[in-house]
This record gives structure tokens, sequence and C-alpha cells, in this order.
């Protein structure tokens, strides 16, 4: 390849919590790590430790990362998350006019593919291959089952670009598998690429490879709440993290590797067998727990080995950074809300103040993190806590510094005017329900 602009390599994990990895501190299983290819990816290259999604619930985030803005500005991410029942909606996905990350990419000569989650409504209407991507292989919903990919309503969902594709074997290896024969194919290309590989892995339904007869017990039914575990759970990541080094030995094998930006996060944070600590709260909460995640980035070319950063950044940020390092600009209609991170990768030392901003139909919860400070409500209640010094958000500080509460409050309500409001007819997922919150 003659192309000097690096390959892109986006890897986005499922439900995975803050902790789950070893490299953020998650312990080893019983058959040893669970994440030693992420585990070396971020000793090779910066993990950032104050990283965040845009949202607790996946499909919000997702519409955050493919357009490098906020996703309450689209009335699909209102849907906390979009629903298989919305599949002959057409308004509940993401608008074939919005400019995305693969769109511009495409469009300044890059190949793009998505292999895995796409989540951001259903065709005829929506799909991968309308928003800026050559090649899709995955699921067109939030969670399959790993071995009949049906949907939680039973209906079967692997697709290959915009038809339905029947195929046998765990999905997670099939995505992976996918990925290297990718990557081997953009070897021969003489232009750079742009991968979305995202894994529905460590979501439910919780089944290890091992697990094929989980798949007839469930009887097309997802949530799955009858079973799993920490075992199948860990197993599943670990499962994951083979995939991925699969990947990294073909991008080696094919001299790629050092001019390809990988990087590695999950949409949301973690869910019932998740390790979040020192974190509070999971998936559906704008407790740390809920949107807090991994964020590790490994460009052998740029990044110097063993970088750590406590930047704040969140998804959107990621896009705007992808597009910074292939010398790709904004559509000027649809400006960025994310900041790139370029100069941080390029020296971990070149930190900035970054505010930022979430809001959640579910409980009226809303956030703000500026600084140390993290502005909190949920169901009506207002809470104040410095993250620096307390991550687990258990010492509410709203009565000592009323005076930082109320500079706070006027930032996020400030924020959100300028942003179209939450519909009242918008869908919230029942399946969760925020973690224990501290009271005054």
């Amino acid at each position: 390849m003659s192309q000097s602009r690096p390959n892109i390599i986006y890897i986005v994990a499922d439900d995975l919590g803050y902790a789950d990895m070893g490299c953020y501190g998650g312990r080893d299983a019983a058959f040893g790590p669970v994440s030693p290819v992420l585990d070396r990816l971020a000793a090779n290259g910066l993990k950032f430790t104050q990283g965040y999604a845009n949202s607790p619930v996946c499909s919000p985030t997702r519409f955050a990362m493919i357009t490098g803005r906020y996703q309450y500005r689209l009335r699909g991410a209102a849907e906390e998350p979009i629903s298989s029942k919305s599949k002959d909606s057409t308004t509940l996905g993401l608008p074939v006019y919005h400019p995305t990350l693969p769109s511009l990419l495409r469009a300044n000569g890059y190949r793009t593919a998505l292999i895995g989650k796409w989540h951001l409504g259903y065709p005829p209407v929506f799909g991968p291959l309308k928003s800026g991507y050559e090649e899709f292989f995955g699921p067109m919903s939030g969670g399959v089952d790993y071995f009949t990919h049906c949907s939680n309503n039973g209906t079967h969902d692997l697709y290959v670009g915009e038809e339905e594709k029947s195929e046998e074997g765990y999905l997670t290896d099939l995505l992976s598998q996918r990925a290297v024969d990718y990557v081997n194919r953009m070897a021969r290309q003489d232009a750079p690429f742009f991968l979305s590989l995202h894994y529905t892995a460590p979501h439910w339904p919780w089944e290890t490879r091992d697990d094929a007869d989980v798949a007839q017990d469930l009887d097309g039914k997802l949530f799955h709440v009858h079973g799993g575990n920490i075992h199948t759970y860990r197993r599943m990541i670990h499962h994951m993290d083979e995939g991925i080094g699969w990947m990294v030995q073909a991008l080696r094998n094919s001299g790629q590797l050092d001019n390809t930006l990988i990087v590695f996060t999950s949409d949301n944070g973690g869910e019932r067998f998740s390790d979040n600590w020192p974190l509070v709260g999971g998936k559906m909460d704008l407790t740390e727990g809920g949107i807090r995640v991994p964020w590790i980035a490994h460009w052998p070319a740029v990044i110097a080995p063993g970088q750590e950063s406590r930047q704040h950044c969140m998804s959107m940020d990621w896009s705007a950074t992808m597009l910074d390092a292939a010398s790709v600009a904004a559509d000027p209609a649809y400006p960025l809300d994310g900041i790139s991170l370029l100069p941080v990768l390029h020296d971990a030392r070149n930190t900035f103040l970054r505010p930022l901003y979430w809001r959640m139909n579910h409980r009226g919860q809303r956030a703000m993190r500026l600084g140390d400070w993290k502005y909190l409500r949920v169901d009506g209640v207002d809470y104040l806590f410095n993250i620096e010094a307390d991550e687990r958000e258990r010492a509410n500080q709203a009565r000592r510094d009323p005076s930082r509460l109320n500079t706070l409050r006027t930032a996020w309500e400030s924020w959100n005017d300028e942003l179209p409001p939450i519909p009242e007819d918008a869908g919230i997922s029942l399946a969760y329900s925020i973690d224990d919150i501290p009271q005054r």
C-alpha cells in the first residue's frame, strides 16, 4: 500500500463494565486473564481512565458515535433504546441524509465496513449501506442469540449487506473471522480503510462457544433473566478478546499494524455480571458505572507505548478524532459536538478542560461533568459529587456547596435549552433500573 493516512478500526463492545478487563483492574478468571490481547494493546498504546459513553444505553450512544454529535439532536436517539417493535417505523432510525463518520471518510477515499451490531433503525428505511458503509455483516437489532441469530421477538437477524443471511456459528467468532477477512482483503487495496467492528458481546443472552443448548432453552426470548453467571460472562469477553487477537495478527502479518489506529470501547456501562469497581451503577444509569467506559487507543506510528491519560472525553469526541486523524473535515451544515483528541494521542500530556453533558428520559436523569465535579439529578433529586475524591458517588456535596451546584445546574440547563426536547412518546426500556443512589 502506498497510502499514508491511517487505517482506522473502531472496536465497540456491548454492555462491557469499566473494570471487566485486566488493564482496568479486573481480576483473572479461573481460566486465566480475561482480556490478554486488549491488555497488550493498552500497554503498547494509550489508556484513558476518565472516558465516557454518550449514553448509558446502546442505540443512543451509537447515534453519537456515527454522527460525532450529541445524539439528542435526532429523534431516533430519544428511544432508550430503539426497540425491535419499531421495525416498520420511518422515523426511529438514523436519517439517510445525515452525514456520518463512515460517509465522510468514504467521500474522502476510505473503504468502509461495519461488521457487527447496527441498532440505528431497520430496513428498508434505515441501514448501514444507506449511511456510509460499503459493506455490512451483522445484526440490525440490539441483541441476538449467539447461535440462532434471532432477536428478542424470535425473528432471524443476521445480514450481509441488506440481505438476510443464515450462517452457522457462534456470533462473536463469525464477526471476528469476517474482520480478519476484511483486513486481509484491504491489504491488497491502495486506499486506507475504516472498519467498525461492533461486537454484541458480552450483551445477553449469556452464552459461550460451548452453550449452543442454551439457545434452544431460550425459546426466542433473549432477556434470559433466569440464566447466566459471572463465569459465562467472563468467558464471553475472552472469546471477543481472542477474536481481536486474530485481527491484530492479520494486521501484523500484512504489514498494516503500524499505521492502523485501533480504538476500543464499550457503548455503555456494564450489566448484571459486570465489574464496574470502583464505580456505582450500570446500564441505564447516569451514575459513573453506567457511563464511564474503557477507552484504549493503539497506533504504533503515532502513540508511544505505556501511555495513560485522565483526559475527559466521550464517544462523539472519538468520531472527531478519527476524522482529524484522516484529515477529513466535518460537513459544515452538521458541525461536530465532539472535540478531537488527536493532540492527546500524540502526547498524553496535552490535556484540556472538557465539559460533558447527559440527559435521560428514564427517571428524569441528567448529569454534567466538569473538572473534578459532577452534577446529577435522579427522580427530581439533585446531587453534587467530587468525582476525583469520591468515584463511588457516596458523599453528596449539594448542601455543603450550593453555589457550585447552582453553577453546574445552570450550565446544564443552558446546554439543554439548545437541544430539541425529549418527545413525550419516546420509549424507555423496562428491563433495567438505576442502582442505589445515595440519599441526601
